[in-house]
């Protein structure tokens, strides 16, 4: 049973930083590329970014580039993600998600304000 679950979510002012974790189980996560998306009240969810296993790619969203980064630790089955530079626009739940599975986490609230 794939389980995905995030954690290091929390409020931060503008211009703070945040890394989110994301702990897999239930699959080989090893070889398998992850994604982070968020969601804000009344959006539609956004790709923040995906890192593919075995050749360390990694491809961001727009509104992302620059300012995030994604990583991941194969031996610990965890991903990250690492949030600087916080604008309030980057307010939403963020999910961590095993796209060959469809499945993501419960996701953690991310929100920026002073």
């Amino acid at each position: 049973q794939v389980q995905l679950v995030e954690s290091g979510g929390g409020l931060v002012q503008p211009g703070g930083s945040l890394r989110l974790s994301c702990v897999a189980s239930g699959f080989n996560f090893g070889v398998n590329p992850m994604s982070w998306y968020r969601q804000a009240p009344g959006k539609e969810r956004e790709l923040v970014g995906t890192i593919v296993s075995t050749s360390g790619a990694i491809t961001y969203g727009d509104s992302v580039l620059g300012r995030f980064g994604i990583s991941r630790d194969n031996g610990k089955n965890t991903m990250f993600l690492q949030m600087n530079t916080l604008k309030p626009e980057d307010t939403a739940t963020y999910y961590c998600c095993a796209d060959f599975k469809n499945t993501c986490g419960q996701g953690t609230q991310v929100t920026v304000s002073s």
